[in-house]
């Protein structure tokens, strides 16, 4: 039977190394894709900065291999920060995001250095602000602006309707009184502005949208200010997909950005963009062992020993995937199946009504395009440990994350509930 290989090695080479489940990175495709964006991501007109949306996938290791490559990161919490600052990753390329920061994040972020950050409300860079004049250090700022463009794409994930959590209203109350801090303040510098209209984004009318909008807000500054226009660029997870390749996504941004320019004499500084999942999603496979199957009256179900503790897209976004049997790929798939986890939960269901061939107790199945929000979002829900990351590259495995143990489950417990305080 023919079987998956991944840069030189099976799927059962891998299985019997490192275990299931399996979080698998094809190293030469993560580079690949690093390649596509430095290589693409460049103009005449003005700078260009990538930054990596490290909640798609953080671990020291995948920092480590984006810094070989120049990127910057962006960080969303403490926990992601505390990380970045772990790796190789220069401080000053970590830039901090999040609407809801908490006073001790931002002051670590002081503490450590951090000199870009991106505003959300009025509240946070009130504290900013306050927290500048204590630590007497200077920051560039950029706001976080809800342009009011829909993607088309999952309204879970879509960011930027008039009431989304994210980003405030150009030319709002909001607005003018975040103004009014920056000239009050001797330490906090307003840069630019961030947007980030969605994920999953597949036509280019909402990036030209979003650019039209935020030049015309520039214009209205007597100084060039970076443009920072997020992610959320396609990937492939079943044949219903159809992303833009990278190259030819960047050229055409780039192309009407630069045109934009020219045709209404705006200047700008800088222009910044944060592909995470297009950079890593189909770069990520998960292996699972298959394990019992059940016949119900409408139903044929394949359970595997994961689920929604390592991938949870599928219950909360209804995501789907494409997946095979890693080691019957020739085998006829004569059999309309639902694979389903192991988790004490009926919405645990990874794939709706696939075709596979007949399997046995022990075949492992592949499910493909995992490398984005699968360890980001994995949980210990029914005490189930975490998978072991691993990258493989020229025959060679490397183990990024260990496997959780069941010791680790338990490391935080307080036996008898601690002491009453």
């Amino acid at each position: 039977m023919k079987e998956l290989v991944i840069e030189g090695m099976t799927a059962g080479e891998l299985v019997a190394q490192y275990g299931t489940p399996l979080y698998v990175y094809d190293q030469a495709k993560l580079e690949n894709n690093l390649e596509a964006y430095t290589q693409n991501f460049k103009s005449d007109l003005f700078q260009t900065k990538i930054l990596y949306a490290s909640k798609a996938f953080q671990t020291i290791g995948m920092l480590d291999l984006i810094a070989n490559y120049g990127l910057g990161v962006d960080v969303v919490s403490g926990g992601e920060l505390y990380t970045a600052l772990q790796s190789d990753v220069p401080v000053e390329k970590i830039h901090f995001h999040g609407n809801n920061k908490t006073t001790e994040e931002l002051r670590m972020a002081f503490e450590s250095g951090i000199v870009h950050i991106v505003a959300d409300n009025v509240m946070e860079l009130e504290e900013i602000a306050e927290l500048a004049e204590e630590y007497q250090r200077a920051v560039t700022i950029q706001i976080r602006l809800n342009v009011g463009i829909e993607a088309h794409t999952h309204e879970y994930i879509v960011t930027t309707h008039i009431d989304s959590k994210f980003g405030i209203a150009f030319g709002s109350e909001d607005y003018q009184a975040c103004l009014a801090i920056f000239e009050k303040s001797d330490y906090l510098h307003l840069e630019g502005f961030h947007v980030h209209i969605g994920s999953q984004i597949f036509e280019m009318d909402a990036w030209y949208a979003a650019i039209d909008k935020m030049l015309g807000y520039l214009a209205t500054f007597d100084y060039p200010m970076t443009l920072n226009l997020g992610g959320g660029f396609g990937v492939r997870y079943t044949d219903e997909d159809q992303p833009m390749p990278i190259k030819e996504n960047m050229e055409q941004i780039l192309s009407y950005l630069e045109g934009k320019l020219q045709e209404t004499g705006v200047t700008i500084n800088e222009v910044v963009i944060e592909p995470g999942r297009s950079l890593v999603a189909e770069a990520g496979i998960t292996l699972y062992e298959i394990g019992y199957q059940k016949q119900t009256p409408n139903k044929h179900y394949y359970f595997v020993d994961g689920g929604m503790g390592d991938n949870i897209r599928p219950s909360l976004y209804q995501a789907k995937y494409a997946c095979d049997v890693a080691n019957k790929l020739d085998a006829e798939k004569t059999e309309l199946v639902t694979v389903a986890g192991k988790y004490c939960e009926s919405g645990d269901v990874l794939i709706h009504d696939v075709h596979l061939p007949p399997v046995e107790k022990g075949d492992v199945l592949v499910v493909y395009s995992t490398g984005a929000y699968g360890y980001s979002m994995s949980s210990n829900y029914n005490r189930n440990p975490t998978p072991a990351v691993v990258f493989v590259k020229d025959g060679k495995a490397r183990e990024i994350v260990k496997r959780q143990t069941l010791a680790d489950l338990i490391r935080n417990d307080v036996k008898n509930g601690g002491e009453w305080k």
